[in-house]
């Protein structure tokens, strides 16, 4: 069977490796139960003990490495890439984005510092520096937190035990060049390790300019990031304990969607714990750990043309996030029950100031906080063939937010609504009930699965408390202006889904059918009944602001419905046919009327040739027009494209390659339908119209590892 698995490896990403090493599967201390028919696993780099040369398990072809992780992740069935900019990047899984994917760093789950989602969680997972990706195949199971649409988890390299007394050296290094942003990156380990120790260091640095399309330049699209860190495991009789330190520097970093850029994100990770088997079959996961955030966005740094001295704004941020969380599994990896407890602490404060007025200032987000505390447990096992995975989650929140302060030269309006605001119930608690049922029958080559469960999502903190009319809408980036509302209630999931995985020696193909019905859906919904006729104290700002209509957070109902599949061929013995195609709709129920930003019908296909130490191949990627819109959100309809690449790697020896190709080689305009609306009126890409893909361009990449 691991031929199966490793050529399903290397299909989800249509092989999106960057390593010395091939694509293929992998168990690990940090994954031990991922299993092809639960988790979709997109390895971006290998184990040190696998040879480049291996043909049995060779790539098919390799792309590009996206700064931006998350356009890995999106490349997994039922995914799509919400653009925001070079490192602000969202996973639409299933017609669902934002804080409905879980997404974690090395097991880590933490806030984003931005009030808009300029660092979702993949922006610390620089993607010269990620191991692999798992995914979640379709919900997420009650083990991995609080998830109404899917969880993602961004492991990083690092050092491995041996099994020897002495102590070995572990490198590794990757650089690559991209001339259509004339961007770099590079990246590595070096760490030593025994049977007993092992310790690492790692780093990275990306820098890139604004990349070209067929029209232009896209003005604004610049970044740069910085990531070292060190992490250390030790073997006790037991298990492991473990603990790692990781410093994230986001320079100077355009986002064209959003009114402000990034000027700087200095994050800290910390986290450590213990992993083991303390008694016969008695498996205990524990650790602790906090994320620290500071943030600043301005529109004068980056932001070209910057704005006049009355309309200039600096936001600083910070977030912090505590977490604990611990379990027993009594059992097998295949058998067991799994009981478990985790908690969460956020604090988050925001203040918008006037750089070039020291008395104007407000806090957008005064010190809201959310209280988390949760308890689950997972049931694995079998009922003659069938096997199921059975799990329930129950978790408490409390939320709450300070009194906003502003500055003596703030105008009278958001004085009235922050008034309005200190004087309301500013503490809310909820109780979220969690549970999931996935059951497969293994019938040779063929395995049927049926998913069925109830998911609950508390409302985000922005969403509860978002007093101030601004457009921070976590990624959106729709120019529209959104004001929370306190009184919301949680989202509630009923999801069904049914497939089976065929996984033939020449063949594999993988469909799902999916539908979710969510109750109270949290959207964007008109501010009141009188829209476009500016008669409350929110729509006079939001009309100050150029925006007459704005939205409100509010419960609405939805159903999405869908099909993904993955699937690849080999007729041949050294030629390969693979690709991922999906299908979403989403839906409002208590109108006639379709939800926002959904993205339209996608394929990605490729074909390769794979030698021993060559491999080349081509790949298409499409989209659909996507018609079916929100009206309500005067959300535009989107054409659709279709963009080839050319893809090789050259194996000098088995731990060095250089790896190349060709990205967007006809040099196609097109603008995906996910992508965020430029607000840069010094770019080529016009004021209000999606930002365009990235136009034709080569890459170089070395990999070694040693």
């Amino acid at each position: 069977m691991k031929h199966k698995a490793l050529r399903r490896a290397a299909l989800l990403a249509s092989c999106p490796i960057f390593a010395a090493q091939p694509v293929f599967a992998q168990d690990s201390a940090d994954s031990p139960n991922t299993e092809a028919v639960l988790t979709d696993t997109i390895v971006v780099t290998a184990t040190r003990s696998e040879s480049i040369t291996r043909d049995s398990i060779a790539p098919p072809e390799q792309i590009v490495l996206p700064a931006d992780a998350v356009a890995i992740a999106a490349r997994t069935p039922g995914g799509a890439l919400v653009g925001n900019g070079a490192l602000s990047g969202q996973l639409s899984y299933r017609g669902l984005a934002g804080q409905r994917v879980l997404g974690r760093v090395n097991g880590q789950r933490f806030a984003t510092g931005g009030p808009n989602a300029m660092d979702p969680p993949l922006h610390y997972a620089p993607s010269i520096l990620v191991e692999r990706i798992d995914i979640a195949r379709g919900v997420a199971p009650v083990s991995q937190g609080p998830s109404l649409a899917g969880a993602v988890n961004a492991q990083l390299v690092e050092t491995q035990f041996t099994d020897s007394t002495s102590f070995s050296p572990q490198l590794r290094f990757t650089g690559q060049y991209r001339s259509v942003d004339d961007s770099y990156a590079i990246g590595g380990l070096a760490g030593v390790g025994n049977e007993k120790v092992r310790f690492g260091v790692i780093a990275s640095r990306e820098e890139g300019d604004d990349y070209d399309f067929p029209g232009g330049t896209a003005v604004g699209t610049s970044f740069e990031r910085n990531l070292y860190g060190a992490h250390a495991g030790f073997r006790t009789w037991p298990g492991e304990i473990f603990v790692e330190y990781r410093r994230s520097e986001t320079d100077p970093t355009g986002n064209p969607p959003f009114a402000l850029d990034i000027v700087y994100f200095d994050t800290d990770f910390i986290q450590g714990g213990f992993r083991g088997e303390i008694a016969p079959d008695v498996y205990l996961d524990a650790r602790l750990g906090h994320v620290a955030v500071r943030h600043l966005m301005d529109n004068q740094t980056t932001r070209q043309p910057a704005a006049p001295p009355m309309r200039a704004r600096a936001t600083f941020a910070d977030a912090d996030t505590s977490t604990a969380e611990a379990s027993l599994r009594f059992g097998t990896s295949r058998t067991y029950l799994q009981v478990g407890a985790d908690a969460e602490l956020t604090d988050k404060f925001v203040r918008i100031t006037n750089p070039a007025n020291t008395a104007f200032f407000i806090d957008s987000q005064p010190n809201v906080q959310s209280e988390r505390v949760g308890a689950f447990a997972q049931w694995r096992g079998a009922l003659g063939k069938l096997e199921f995975q059975l799990g329930a989650r129950l978790d408490r929140t409390q939320q709450s937010a300070g009194t906003p302060q502003l500055g003596a030269t703030v105008p009278i309006g958001p004085r009235r609504l922050a008034a309005a605001f200190s004087a309301a119930d500013r503490d809310r608690s909820e109780t979220t009930v969690d549970t999931v049922l996935r059951a497969w029958l293994p019938l040779g080559d063929l395995t049927p699965r049926v998913t069925l469960a109830r998911k609950e999502r508390v409302p985000s903190l922005l969403e509860r408390f978002g007093w101030l009319p601004t457009e921070a809408s976590f990624g959106l980036a729709d120019g529209n202006i959104y004001v929370g509302k306190l009184d919301l209630a949680p989202e509630t999931a009923w999801i069904a889904e049914v497939g089976f995985d065929l996984d033939h020696a020449m063949f594999s193909l993988r469909p799902t059918l999916f539908y979710r019905r969510v109750d109270d859906f949290i959207q964007g919904i008109p501010f009141d009944a009188t829209v476009g006729v500016v008669d409350s104290p929110v729509e006079m700002i939001a009309a100050m602001n150029g925006d007459t209509t704005p939205l409100r957070f509010g419960n609405v109902d939805a159903e999405l419905y869908g099909a993904d599949l993955d699937f690849s061929v080999r007729p041949i013995e050294r030629f390969e046919i693979s690709g991922t195609a999906s299908y979403v709709r989403g839906k409002r129920r208590d109108i006639d009327d379709d939800l926002y930003r959904i993205g339209p019908a996608n394929l990605r296909l490729s074909a390769a040739w794979l030698g021993d130490r060559f491999s080349f191949g081509a790949e298409l990627t499409a989209a659909a027009d996507q018609n079916r819109v929100s009206l309500s959100n005067d959300e535009e309809p989107s054409d659709g494209y279709a963009v080839v690449s050319l893809l090789g790697r050259y194996a000098l020896s088995d731990g060095f390659a250089i790896e190349a190709g060709v990205e967007n080689l006809f040099d196609t305009e097109y603008r995906p339908h996910l992508a965020g609306r430029s607000r840069v009126g010094a770019s080529d890409a016009p004021v209000g119209e999606r930002l365009p893909g990235a136009g034709r361009g080569g890459w170089v990449r070395v990999t070694a590892r040693f």
